[in-house]
């Protein structure tokens, strides 16, 4: 292994950097620094050598030309096993350089601010530094690269270890996350610019996305299936599970996770305070109420069987009222809500096998410009995310009775749960909570017959709600034999005139949407 001389270090985030550094400098190691990273050394007193010093040639350009010569690409991509590049590094009176500490200019921060002009992230486009990130990479044999400060450590470890030089093991590691890290830079700035340059085309021709792993996860939907969490790089300060805080409870499995991510999608669906209790990605409780504790005992009530072992979305911060009701049920695997009273976690932490998030933004709704990505063998589907204002519905009632005022609050909400709900989906709603779920079924028929069988007595008097037509008369049917008064759906199917019949007969009212909520 080579002792490591000289270091050439230019960085953005300059977390740990000094701590780093003075390391560096203690062990014997000669420093090439540029603009600010060259001041934040200087400011404590760690010695460090301008790269134009070193080069002999000035930064040209407003800084975009400075670390782009010779003496820095052939100091980093020189072999040191081949006497043809040791001989024409000595000619030219280039250094080795051996090792790189860069992390890049901040582009995924600035364009994350929705008011950032184009010409300011084009100049937060880094050249310098993913060309020598890519060069140490590259040349791992010889040169170790830094991209993460979280890196520092490992480094100063080996290095003190083996008496000053990374072990080609660890520089390999370094290189692919190198590479990596360039590949997810050039990600964003592509799919930024995708957007920027190509208005009104809402997906660009190339369409690129990079993660980075948050953590392996015990297995996947199976115990036979290994698996991993991963966040996309550039989602920000956005409501994704990506950026919640574990508060407390075991690691958190594959489906926890999908469960979570259908709970948060649903309950920033409803204004009021509301929670959702989910069960094999799927609601088995849905309900808005004026308090977060009513809408717990609602959801819960509307199928207490299927609560056991489900994953709970809350809209509000969970006060001490609703945290013993949870506490109370007899078995959570997970809740994510938008924040806790005190007081709440040490009560509801007591049982150490239910995991509770903190997940800032639950209680906005979500916004119309996010996308959603769906993997398929060897390629992918990518839409708009299902986000429709309720101003947006066109609200057609279809038959001779109206629904009154008390129904159509129900309907709006049956409506809004039944999006919620795997296709085809059929909820029965009283007030605004659910007390009967048909979800995934094949036809739609058999969802009523579900739901209707689920809700009981409760049918009576309930409102439907179904996330598409009815493509016949029977669901209609067996939803009027069921005891519901009013029925909500987007409409259009050729058959629609027997569906309104249908209700018309039996005096339902019955409201078309011009919108469809499918979700398989």
């Amino acid at each position: 292994m080579t002792r490591i001389q000289t270091a050439l270090i230019s960085v953005s985030d300059k977390t740990g950097l000094v701590d780093f550094a003075r390391f560096l400098h203690s062990s014997g190691v000669k420093i090439l620094s540029t603009g600010g990273t060259l001041k934040a050394l200087a400011d404590d007193g760690i010695p460090a050598i301008q790269v134009s010093t070193h080069t002999g040639s000035p930064e040209i350009l407003d800084g975009r030309v400075k670390t782009l010569h010779p003496k820095i690409h052939g100091g980093i991509l020189g072999r040191r096993d081949l006497d043809t590049h040791r001989r024409q590094m000595d000619e030219n009176g280039i250094t080795p350089i051996d090792l790189v500490v860069i992390n890049l200019y901040p582009f995924e921060k600035v364009v994350a601010n929705p008011e950032c002009p184009l010409d300011e992230a084009i100049e937060n486009i880094d050249i310098g530094g993913p060309s020598m990130v890519r060069s140490a990479a590259k040349n791992a044999d010889f040169v170790a690269v830094v991209t993460d400060p979280s890196d520092y450590t490992v480094v100063q470890e080996e290095m003190t270890l083996h008496g000053g030089s990374v072990s080609l093991e660890t520089r390999r590691k370094l290189a692919a996350k190198a590479f990596a890290r360039t590949a997810e830079y050039d990600a964003g700035i592509s799919s930024y610019l995708a957007g920027a340059t190509q208005p009104g085309q809402k997906f660009p021709d190339s369409f690129s996305l990079s993660f980075r792993k948050i953590s392996d996860l015990r297995y996947g939907e199976n115990p036979h299936q290994k698996a991993a969490w991963y966040s996309q790089r550039t989602i920000g300060k956005t409501c994704s599970l990506a950026n919640a805080r574990i508060l407390s409870g075991k690691e958190l499995s594959y489906n926890n996770l999908l469960d979570l991510e259908s709970a948060a999608r649903a309950i920033r669906d409803f204004s009021s305070p509301t929670v959702a209790i989910l069960k094999h990605n799927n609601p088995c409780g849905l309900a808005s109420a004026d308090s977060l504790s009513q809408a717990y005992s609602d959801a819960y009530d509307c199928d207490p069987v299927s609560a056991y072992g489900s994953v709970i979305g809350l809209n509000r911060t969970i006060d001490p009222e609703t945290a013993q009701k949870i506490h109370d049920s007899p078995f959570v695997e997970a809740v994510v809500a938008p924040g806790y009273a005190p007081g709440v976690i040490e009560l509801l932490s007591t049982k150490a096998t239910r995991r509770f998030l903190e997940l800032p933004g639950l209680d906005q709704a979500a916004g119309k410009n996010s996308i959603e990505v769906r993997m398929i063998e060897g390629g992918a589907l990518i839409q708009d995310r299902d986000v429709v204002d309720d101003s947006e519905y066109q609200w057609n009632v279809a038959t001779r009775r109206q629904p009154t005022e008390e129904e159509k609050k129900s309907l709006l909400f049956a409506f809004r749960a039944a999006k919620q709900v795997k296709s085809n989906a059929i909820v029965l709603v009283q007030g605004t909570r659910t007390v009967g779920i048909g979800a995934g079924q094949m036809n739609r028929l058999e969802s009523v017959r579900i739901a209707s069988r689920n809700a009981g007595d409760l049918s009576r008097g309930a409102v439907l709600g179904s996330d598409a037509f009815f493509p016949f008369r029977d669901g209609v049917d067996q939803a009027i034999e069921a005891g519901v008064t009013a029925i909500i759906q987007p409409g259009g199917s050729k058959r629609d005139e027997e569906v309104i019949e249908a209700a018309n007969q039996a005096d339902v009212a019955m409201v078309f949407t011009g919108f469809r909520h499918f979700r398989h």
